[in-house]
C-alpha cells in the first residue's frame, strides 16, 4: 500500500505541473455566471430525511421494505455465482471480458474465451479424478488475473468450493488452512509461491498437486520428485480438459460457493461460509440501492484482492452485467497508469488513497501562485454545491481544472465506492467534488459477504455509512460495559439477512458466540442511529480496531509483545481508522531505566527522563526489535511512543481491580498526546 502511495504522489505531482494557467478576460462573464449559479439539486429516488425505520424484530431497514422482505436476486435466471457468468456470457458473448496489460496496452479476453478456458480447466480437474461438488476444495494462491477468474468459474462450473489463499495470512496460517480443509489440489501464479507450499509439505500431508500459471522452476521440480507430490502447469490441465470436456454440474443457491478465511489478529484464521445465495443476494442489494444503470459499456480496475469479498462482490456485478474488468499490471506502483490506459467507469477503492490524494491535492492548495488560488478555488466552490446536494463533472471548474485531475484516471469514472474503513468528512467531500461522480461509503465485513449498509444515492452527507442494504436488516443491541444502550440509539451492531453466512468451518464455537439462535450476526462494532436513519460507526465492542487499509489490529497482541522490552513496564496501544498505524503510551521499568539514565548522565528524575530524546530513542528502537522478533507485521509496529513518567494504577483509573488496561479511559486520560503524535507524522 506504501507503493500505492507513492504513485499517488507521483499522480497529483504530474496533475499539478499540468494545471494550465486560466484566467482570460474572454472567459469572464461565463467565469462569472458559474460563480453565482445555483444549480438545482437532483431529484432524489429516497427520503433522505428518513433512510431508515425500525422492523417487528427490532431491526431497521429501508421504509419501503417490510419487516423480511430480504433482496434474494435481481434476476430470475442468475441466483448463483455460476449463472451470473452465464448471464454476462448471453449479453457480451464476443465482447471485452478480462484485461491485461502488456506492452502499455491492454490485451482483451472474450466472455466466450473465459468460459472456454474454465470449461476446459474444470473438466481437466475431473479428470485428475477430482470430483465435482462441495466436497472438494480447490486452494488459489495468486495475485488479480484472468487465470484466477477462470479457476473459480471453472469450480462454479462444476460445484466446486474456492479457498483463497494470500501471503498476508503468512506461511504457518496457508499450512492451517490447507490442512483444516485438507485440501488436495492448490493453484499458485508463480513458482515462488508454489516453492513456500513445496518447502513445507511434509507438514502438509493432504496436498498432492500443486498447478503453476507461470512457469515452474527447477527447484519446484527437483523437490517435487522427492515428495508425494505432483506439479502441473495451468497449460497441462486446460490442455488435457479441452479433449475431454465433462458437462457442467450446476450448483443451487444454498451450496457452498466459497471459504473465506479471515485474516484475523489473534489465533488461527476463521473460514467463513459463504454460499451462491449469500453472494448473490449482497451483490443484488447493493445494486438495487446505488440505482446506476450497469452496462455493456461499463469497465471496472481489478487491483483489490480477489482473495477479499469486497473485490470478488465487484466482480460479481461486472459479469452479472456483461461488463469488462481490467487488471492492474501488478506493480502498485503503475496503478495509476494503468487507469490511465484503461479508463474504468467503476472504481472501488481504500480510503487510504482517497485521504492521501487529498492531503497532497491540499497540499499544492497552499500559498499564493495564481495556480495555487486557482486550484484551491476551483475545489472550495465544488465542495460548496457538494453541500447543496449537487454533485456533477460539467461546471467552470471542472473544465478549467478538476477535469485535468480526473483525465489522469481516465476521465470516465461514473461510480466510486470506497469501503474496509471510516472516510473522514473532509476527504468524502473532496472525493465527490473533484470527481463529480456518486460516491458511495459501504461498511460490512466478510461473514455478511461484504457489505451491510451503503450511502443512498443523492446522500451528500458525511460521517456515517448509509442505510442497511436491500439485502439485510440491521439492529443495535445494549453493550453495558461500555455504556452504549439501544434505547439511546446506540449499541453494538448486529446484522441479518440473505448475505449472512453460515458459521466458521469446523468452528461451532466461534460460529455460536457470533449468530444467535435468531440468524442475527453480532458484528463486535458499536454502531448508532442518527436522526435521519443513517448509521454511524461509533466504537469496538471488543478491544480491536481497523487502521485505514483495512487492517484490524489487537492492541492487547502487540502490547504483549512490546512488554518483552527490557524499559518497558506498562504500555497502551492505540489506533485511529482514518491512520495506516498505531501509537503507543509506555510507562518504563524504573530500575532499568534508572541505570540507563546514569549512563547517559540524565537525572534519575522520571519527568527528565520521560522528556529525554536519547531514551526515548533507545526506547523506540528495542521495541521495534522486540516486535520484529515477536514477528509482528509491519502495521502492527507503532509509529511514535510517548513516554509517561507514572505508572497506570486503579487508583488513578487506568486499571481494572485485575490489573488491566481499562481502555475507554485510557484512550481519553492520553487523547492529547496521541493526537499529538500524529499530527507530527502527518506533517
Amino acid at each position: 500500500m506504501d507503493s500505492l502511495i507513492e504513485s499517488s504522489n507521483k499522480l497529483i505531482a504530474t496533475t499539478n505541473g499540468k494545471i494550465a494557467v486560466a484566467g482570460t478576460l474572454v472567459g469572464a462573464s461565463a467565469l462569472a455566471y458559474y460563480l453565482y449559479s445555483k444549480p438545482q439539486s437532483p431529484k432524489l429516488p429516497y427520503d433522505l430525511a428518513s433512510q431508515s425505520v425500525e422492523t417487528k424484530d427490532g431491526g431497521r431497514r429501508l421504509p419501503q421494505f417490510k419487516d423480511d422482505d430480504y433482496l434474494g436476486y435481481l434476476f430470475e435466471d442468475v441466483q448463483t455465482v455460476y449463472e451470473c457468468f452465464q448471464r454476462g456470457l448471453s449479453i457480451s458473448r464476443h465482447a471485452k471480458c478480462l484485461g491485461t496489460r502488456k506492452g502499455g496496452k491492454y490485451e482483451w479476453v472474450t466472455y466466450q474465451q473465459v468460459y472456454d478456458r474454465a470449461h476446459a480447466f474444470g473438466s481437466g480437474l475431473i479428470e485428475l479424478g477430482i470430483s465435482p461438488g462441495t466436497d472438494t476444495m480447490i486452494g488459489i494462491y495468486a495475485s488479480n488475473r484472468v487465470e484466477w477468474v477462470t479457476t473459480e468459474q471453472a469450480c462454479n462450473m462444476y460445484s466446486m468450493v474456492i479457498v483463497p489463499l494470500y501471503d498476508t495470512l503468512g506461511p504457518d496460517a496457508c499450512k492451517y488452512i490447507i490442512n483444516l480443509t485438507e485440501m488436495e489440489t492448490v493453484v499458485c501464479d508463480t513458482a515462488k509461491k508454489a516453492q513456500i507450499l513445496l518447502d513445507q509439505i511434509d507438514q502438509l500431508p493432504c496436498l498432492k498437486r500443486i498447478i503453476i500459471i507461470e512457469e515452474m522452476s527447477n527447484n519446484n521440480v527437483d523437490l517435487a520428485k522427492t515428495k508425494d507430490i505432483t506439479l502441473y502447469t495451468y497449460h497441462d490441465i486446460e490442455n488435457i480438459g479441452s479433449k475431454n470436456l465433462h458437462d457442467a454440474v450446476p450448483p443451487k443457491p444454498s451450496d457452498l460457493t466459497t471459504i473465506s478465511f479471515t485474516s484475523g489478529t489473534t489465533g488461527d484464521p476463521k473460514g467463513v461460509l459463504l454460499t451462491h445465495e449469500n453472494l448473490i443476494s449482497h451483490i443484488s442489494g447493493i445494486i438495487s440501492l446505488v440505482k446506476y444503470n450497469f452496462g455493456p459499456s461499463d469497465c471496472h480496475i481489478s487491483y483489490l484482492p480477489l482473495t477479499h469479498m469486497f473485490e470478488r462482490s465487484m466482480q460479481i456485478s461486472a459479469f452479472m452485467h456483461g461488463y469488462h474488468v481490467g487488471f492492474y499490471s501488478g506493480d502498485i506502483k503503475n496503478l495509476f497508469d494503468d487507469i490511465k490506459e484503461l479508463k474504468p467507469t467503476i472504481f472501488p477503492t481504500v480510503p487510504r488513497l482517497l485521504t492521501r490524494l487529498y492531503d497532497k491535492v491540499y497540499s499544492n492548495c497552499r500559498g499564493y501562485s495564481f495556480k495555487s488560488i486557482l486550484l484551491r478555488t476551483a475545489i472550495n466552490r465544488k465542495i460548496a454545491e457538494v453541500k447543496r446536494g449537487v454533485v456533477r463533472d460539467n461546471s467552470i471548474w471542472d473544465y478549467l481544472v478538476l477535469k485535468k485531475i480526473r483525465n489522469m484516471l481516465g476521465g470516465r469514472i461514473a461510480i466510486l465506492i470506497t469501503a474496509s474503513a471510516p472516510l473522514s468528512v473532509d476527504a468524502m467531500n473532496f472525493t465527490r467534488a473533484v470527481f463529480g461522480c456518486p460516491v458511495f461509503e459501504a461498511y460490512g465485513q466478510t461473514e455478511a459477504t461484504a457489505a451491510v449498509s451503503c450511502t443512498l444515492p443523492g446522500d451528500t452527507t458525511s460521517g456515517h455509512v448509509g442505510a442497511p442494504c436491500l439485502c439485510n436488516s440491521i439492529k443495535l443491541i445494549d453493550v453495558p460495559e461500555l455504556d452504549y444502550y439501544a434505547a439511546n440509539q446506540k449499541g453494538e451492531i448486529c446484522i441479518k439477512g440473505l448475505n449472512v453466512f453460515k458459521g466458521y468451518y469446523k468452528n461451532p464455537e466461534k460460529t455460536k458466540e457470533t449468530l444467535d439462535e435468531d440468524g442475527w450476526l453480532r458484528t463486535g462494532d458499536v454502531g448508532e442511529w442518527l436522526p435521519n436513519g443513517t448509521l454511524k460507526i461509533i466504537d469496538r465492542r471488543k478491544h480491536i480496531f481497523k487502521l485505514c487499509q483495512g487492517e484490524y489490529v489487537a492492541p492487547e497482541k502487540i502490547e504483549a509483545a512490546y512488554l518483552k522490552s527490557q524499559y518497558v513496564a506498562q504500555i497502551f496501544v492505540d489506533g485511529n481508522s482514518l491512520k495506516a498505524y498505531c501509537m503507543a503510551v509506555v510507562v518504563l521499568d524504573p530500575d532499568v531505566i534508572t541505570n540507563v539514565a546514569k549512563q547517559y548522565n540524565i537525572s534519575t528524575d522520571p519527568q527528565d527522563i520521560s522528556k529525554s530524546k536519547k531514551i526515548k530513542d533507545l526506547v523506540y528502537s528495542d521495541m521495534i526489535a522486540v516486535g520484529k522478533s515477536s514477528q509482528l507485521k509491519g502495521f502492527e509496529q507503532v509509529k511514535d511512543i510517548y513516554i509517561h513518567p507514572e505508572l497506570f494504577s486503579v487508583e488513578n483509573s487506568l486499571l481494572t481491580p485485575t490489573f488491566k488496561n481499562k481502555r475507554p479511559q485510557l484512550r481519553q486520560w492520553f487523547k492529547t498526546e496521541v493526537d499529538n503524535m500524529y499530527e507530527r507524522h502527518d506533517v
